[in-house]
């Protein structure tokens, strides 16, 4: 005797435009179908940029639904959190962490970017999704009542809150947080210290941030019972997905080139990033300059975490894709015991200390851009860390043994950056 399953249904909207429906079976099947009136719409906003028109074979790409198991496709599943994040949430909601449907459908009036999942009721259901769900019973999306509804992609325990009078507060459900507030690792000591000490001296050689700033625990309103170590400061960084509280859409390069978060560190290079960048955004040269600048401080800071999803593009005028700002730079090298890697490959090479504006140039020549565009930027953004950051980094606060550790790294580079200190 057979049992008709059950499928639940999310409406995706973008900027006011329905996307698609994303329905959830009860046996784990996953499906994305898009709305016959967003494939036709040629002033559609973006939603991811393998659906931009501009994309090589996006007609083929839309014209099948998007189905997986258990998992979200890579577009949906990279806007939910990762580690700690997710195990909260997961034991909030009584749920599996794999259980992708549900999170999402928890977390959707607060993803990442611009994108908003909503529950439809069995009743609104459009005839043509009718058609596809076949014998399946449409249910009533179960949504549990909780105030805070938001999603941080990432493992680290962080949270959307909004400032009023110097406090910050868990962004509610339907609210937009407008700080991303990062709390202090039960692991590694002084992470705020260290990511704002990393940014500000990025942002000195010309890396275009956000906002940031460290705000005390004490100024942190509501959180939830988490184990948090005996130390002062959070990081804040402002959301650039947000202004004014309207949405901007975004996605990370996992959610570009179609990969799980676990794939974040072993799927792709710094080669394919930069030619996508450089092919199809708006400001091209501009974006892809200001990514070669990233990627020389992130050796010079010593940070070998800029995986996948740590960069990201973004859609201002909700189609066209441009370099978001930098985040999550961290000098990671303090933390792992004998790191001397990037993330990804650069030039088929990973090694810091081995790396030279030869491997940037093969770089620039296998993503199809003009070295020449490139290497006055790289020669700059030296100057400036050589010039500023010796000094600066002294008034930082990073904690002094982590200060150390990053000018002994600045000795062991390449004659092309190596750095000089006073001490």
């Amino acid at each position: 005797m057979s049992t008709t399953e059950e499928v639940s249904v999310l409406k995706l909207t973008l900027h006011g435009t329905i996307v698609g429906y994303l329905t959830g079976y009860k046996g784990g099947r996953n499906i994305l179908i898009f709305a016959p009136e967003f494939l036709v719409n040629s002033a559609r906003p973006t939603f991811s940029l393998t659906t931009h028109p501009d994309f090589p074979n996006v007609d083929k790409l839309l014209s099948e639904p998007w189905v997986k198991r258990q998992r979200l496709h890579p577009v949906l599943s990279n806007l939910l959190p990762e580690g700690a994040l997710r195990e909260l949430l997961a034991q909030g909601l009584k749920t599996h962490i794999d259980n992708e449907f549900e999170l999402f459908t928890y977390l959707g009036q607060d993803l990442p970017g611009a994108l908003i999942a909503t529950p439809v009721e069995p009743d609104n259901i459009p005839d043509y999704l009718l058609t596809a769900t076949g014998n399946a019973k449409v249910v009533k999306t179960r949504l549990q009542d909780d105030e805070h509804h938001f999603s941080l992609a990432g493992v680290q325990m962080k949270f959307s809150m909004r400032e009023k009078d110097g406090r910050y507060q868990i962004a509610k459900s339907g609210e937009l947080g407008d700080w991303i507030i990062k709390t202090p690792s039960t692991k590694h000591v002084h992470v705020p210290l260290n990511e704002f000490t990393a940014m500000r001296l990025a942002e000195l050689a010309g890396v275009d941030i956000p906002d940031i700033k460290l705000v005390e625990l004490n100024s942190l309103d509501e959180l939830p019972s988490i184990n948090l170590p005996d130390e002062k400061y959070a990081f804040a960084i402002r959301r650039f997905d947000r202004n004014d509280g309207q949405r901007i859409h975004m996605e990370d390069f996992a959610q570009i080139l179609v990969k799980y978060p676990s794939e974040k560190y072993n799927s792709a290079n710094y080669e394919q990033i930069g030619k996508v960048i450089y092919e199809y955004t708006g400001d091209s040269l501009g974006n892809v300059q200001q990514f070669a600048r990233r990627l020389l401080v992130n050796i010079l800071l010593a940070n070998g975490d800029a995986h996948l999803k740590n960069w990201s593009l973004i859609y201002p005028d909700t189609i066209t894709p441009e370099l978001s700002p930098a985040y999550d730079i961290v000098t990671t090298s303090v933390y792992m015991n004998g790191e001397t890697k990037f993330a990804l490959n650069l030039a088929k090479n990973k090694e810091w200390y081995k790396t030279s504006f030869d491997h940037f140039q093969i770089w620039a020549e296998k993503a199809g851009i003009p070295w020449r565009a490139i290497k006055p930027h790289l020669e700059d953004t030296l100057d400036k860390a050589r010039t500023l950051w010796p000094n600066v980094l002294k008034d930082l606060p990073m904690n002094e043994a982590h200060q150390e550790q990053l000018k002994e790294h600045w000795k062991l580079l390449h004659p092309n950056f190596r750095m000089e200190t006073d001490g």
